[in-house]
């Protein structure tokens, strides 16, 4: 099977082989900020009480052992606190995510039928139908009936149209 540079299934790693989103095992990406505050004081506090620990008695030198966690963790603390004074306080809901999928299919292709909509994305047929479906009710899409079959495409401008709008200025 012939591999094709369009079709890269694998994420992207750094040097090291790891994928630069990740922390200790975490997709960060895909994490809102909220959980991204919670997950790097989950991992910051402990540190900082056992170090306090460390220092108090006379195994200061273990702190060398953990202490690495301490930067990915603190950077991670500062994304989400960053994430969260932008006023994105929670990702997208996943509806909102097909539906860009699925616009972007659409301005891809030009033109989609259902199952081709699903080819392209990662919705079901039943999904792609719905979604196109409601997509055209709202108005948004225009639909063509061709050989049997329903294709949907966005609303095409008219070059007239629009050149009169920008003469007419």
């Amino acid at each position: 099977m012939e591999k094709r540079p369009d079709q890269d299934t694998e994420r992207r790693r750094d040097r090291r082989g790891q994928d630069p989103g990740e922390f200790f095992g975490l997709d960060v990406e895909s994490m809102s900020p909220r959980s991204q505050v919670a997950t790097g004081l989950a991992v910051l506090i402990p540190l900082a009480l056992v170090g306090i620990f460390l220092i108090t008695t006379h195994l200061w030198w273990l702190i060398f052992v953990f202490g690495w966690m301490i930067f990915p963790a603190f950077g991670l603390l500062v994304r989400g606190v960053a994430g969260l004074s932008e006023g994105r306080g929670s990702l997208p809901s996943r509806s909102r995510g097909k539906e860009r999928e699925l616009l972007e299919a659409l301005r891809d292709h030009g033109e989609l039928t259902a199952a081709q909509a699903a080819m392209e994305t990662s919705l079901s047929v039943s999904e792609a139908d719905a979604m196109l479906k409601e997509l055209t009710e709202a108005g948004h899409l225009q639909v063509r009936v061709r050989g049997g079959g329903l294709f949907y495409s966005l609303w095409e401008v008219e070059s007239g149209a629009q050149t009169g709008r920008l003469e007419g200025r």
